[in-house]
């Protein structure tokens, strides 16, 4: 079962159980994927969106509501902030298993020699592989913190 489906699914679990939290970061989810879906469909005319590009729309989903957590933590407004952690842990179901630092340090070395890439301007090139191979499984911001780290020596 695809990834839209599985959301699609539980969201009309979720209905049925009358889980408001879990509703409403579904029905966020599921409109998020829908702007994408007919956006996609006018540039490149395609039908919908794949699993790997939804994956991606999740993960800037939770980095979305990380930043407004930390605006609300200036604010003091403890109330706003359970909300976008309860969204951030809903669609934590949906992604896989992050990879740990260590684990994406090696993926990175394992890229850099398989490529042979050296220096910064292969920056490029070494994220896409990343995205390619490992959607969503990899925090991209501790990706490029790792390869400007590696490449730019």
């Amino acid at each position: 079962m695809s990834l839209r489906n599985n959301i699609d699914e539980d969201y009309k679990k979720a209905v049925k159980n009358k889980e408001q939290d879990k509703i409403n970061a579904l029905r966020l989810m599921r409109s998020a994927i829908k702007d994408k879906d007919i956006s996609s469909r006018s540039s490149e005319n395609k039908e919908v969106i794949s699993d790997t590009e939804i994956l991606t729309l999740l993960i800037s989903l939770i980095k979305q509501r990380k930043d407004s957590i930390e605006q609300f933590q200036k604010a003091n407004r403890d109330d706003l902030i359970k909300n976008e952690q309860s969204e951030i842990d809903v669609i934590n179901q949906y992604l896989p298993n992050q990879k740990t630092e260590e684990e994406t340090e090696i993926i990175i070395d394992n890229l850099i020699k398989a490529n042979n890439l050296g220096n910064l301007k292969d920056m490029g090139k070494l994220m896409g592989f990343v995205k390619k191979d490992y959607p969503g499984e990899v925090d991209m911001g501790l990706v490029s913190r790792i390869a400007k780290s590696k490449l730019g020596n």
